[in-house]
């Protein structure tokens, strides 16, 4: 497996370098990571899906074939984009899918831990997660890319931390303050009633 990680990094770094090629001899190597990870998204999607883990990873790699400017230092950088391109591509689909029954209740579910359980279920209230991780972002963007790579790739804190290249007590202190933020910022903006 390491030796398949140290390929991975030299292909993304190929891929920066800007060889085209390079996305067709790096797939079959991220593959399985990145179904893993799609599969963990839809565990806690709605049972009625129209997007399967397949579809999604399938999506990812459409996505991947736009991009012509990248920046990923390591795989670690790679799967943390990926994932954040799958949360976008269930943001999408949730805003729709909120267009389309107008408001009413669904049974949409975030992959995300009981240690935020306070956050809701429903299509709105994923629209709202996200503009408040966006939100967050603009304000410190390690503390929201540790909220995604903790909840929505549910790496261990321990994880979370190499990824960021930072300490555990940082990682734990980061995690304190997003957590208390979030709570703060979703219990005190307007819920959403428009797309």
């Amino acid at each position: 497996m390491a030796d398949a990680d140290g390929e991975v990094t030299r292909l993304l770094e190929r891929w920066r370098e800007g060889d085209p090629d390079v996305l067709e001899s790096l797939i079959p190597l991220v593959y399985g990571q990145l179904h893993r990870i799609a599969q963990g998204y839809m565990r806690r999607e709605r049972e009625d899906h129209t997007l399967q883990p397949t579809a999604l990873v399938n999506e990812v790699y459409m996505r991947l074939l736009s991009q012509r400017k990248v920046n990923w230092h390591d795989r670690g950088h790679f799967y943390t984009f990926a994932a954040r391109v799958m949360r976008n591509i269930l943001k999408d689909h949730a805003r729709a899918h909120l267009a389309e029954r107008r408001g009413g209740p669904d049974a949409i579910r975030l992959p995300l831990s009981d240690e935020i359980a306070w956050v809701g279920t429903s299509s709105a209230e994923i629209l709202d997660l996200n503009r408040a991780l966006d939100r967050l972002e603009k304000l410190d963007q390690r503390k929201a890319h540790l909220i995604e790579l903790r909840f929505f790739l549910a790496l261990t804190l321990e994880e979370t931390a190499e990824v960021l290249s930072i300490s555990l007590s940082t990682a734990e202190r980061d995690l304190k303050f997003s957590r208390s933020w979030l709570f703060q910022e979703l219990k005190s903006a307007p819920k959403s009633e428009t797309v």
